[in-house]
């Protein structure tokens, strides 16, 4: 139930609802035993700030554009298959993104 309940909080779009529904499903914990929960919240607050700021709207980005990006440069590696020059492949990939003229 609580592993569950925790994927809700990825719904939030303000770091002050995000803290507030963690720490009330923190204080659910409280009475739970269980070793891997309590690291599981070591962990997350280690993370806290970076956690905060993908529940910020504007910071998500489209995995439509990243897994397009990822795509473009597997076709650049597989085109540059044999070349053992890793200096020739960087701006490949980079002239790859440039807007054509």
């Amino acid at each position: 139930m609580l592993k569950e309940l925790f994927g809700n909080l990825w719904d939030y779009k303000s770091a002050i609802n995000t803290e507030r529904f963690f720490t009330n499903w923190k204080s659910q914990l409280r009475w739970s035993r269980l070793k891997p929960f309590h690291q599981f919240v070591k962990m997350i607050e280690r993370h806290w700030d970076n956690i905060v700021s993908y529940c910020n709207p504007d910071n998500k980005i489209s995995l439509g554009l990243v897994e397009g990006i990822n795509n473009k440069v597997r076709v650049i590696q597989r085109r540059a298959y044999g070349i053992k020059d890793r200096d020739y492949l960087k701006p490949k990939i980079l002239t790859a993104f440039l807007p054509e003229l």
